[in-house]
């Protein structure tokens, strides 16, 4: 996985965080802190959303927020045992850690949202996202449909009005075909 966000900027952010609020267990700030303190393991620490589909993942709570305190997750194993991922993390230096931080606002956070990834184990459906762009296309289509109707009723009174009896006809028509498509 590509770095994108310098270490600096991950360990200056942290220190911020610390600094800001107050986390449900203390253990969490101990972990944060030694994460910090070295570098190798700075250069594999990602914040990214949703970490429980990421292989290695710390999940740590604020206590502003109605979410489990702390959580680490390896492959299908997780424990609520921060010594456990501490020596995970301390003996597995070469692996990527996906850190999912939970507090109140925080995607309203500039400095959070500096240090956030993207998540690159987040599961994709591309049948389900084939179906909503096809239902956003058919839902488009028969709003444009409507519109359209609206304004042939406009102009077939027009015609009445007018006495024009081909136009009155022929909108008539397009206004039948446009129903037609619209009640299937």
């Amino acid at each position: 996985m590509n770095n994108t966000v310098p270490v600096m900027e991950k360990r200056d952010f942290l220190k911020w965080f610390l600094d800001q609020y107050q986390l449900k267990r203390r253990e969490c700030a101990w972990l944060l802190n030694f994460l910090m303190s070295d570098d190798i393991l700075m250069e594999r620490v990602h914040f990214v959303e949703q970490a429980d589909y990421c292989p290695k993942a710390l999940m740590i709570s604020t206590s502003d927020v109605e979410c489990v305190p702390f959580a680490f997750h390896k492959n299908q194993h997780v424990t609520m045992d921060a010594e456990k991922s501490f020596h995970d993390i301390r003996l597995n230096r070469n692996e990527d850690i996906f850190i999912q931080l939970n507090f109140k606002d925080k995607h309203l956070t500039p400095q959070y949202v500096a240090v956030l990834e993207e998540n690159p184990y987040l599961p994709v459906n591309e049948e389900e996202t084939n179906v909503h762009q096809l239902m956003a296309e058919m839902i488009l289509e028969r709003s444009i449909r409507t519109e359209r109707m609206k304004r042939i009723e406009k102009e077939i009174d027009a015609a009445l009005a007018a006495g024009d009896k081909s136009d009155f006809y022929r909108l008539s028509d397009e206004y039948n075909e446009l129903k037609a498509l619209n009640d299937v």
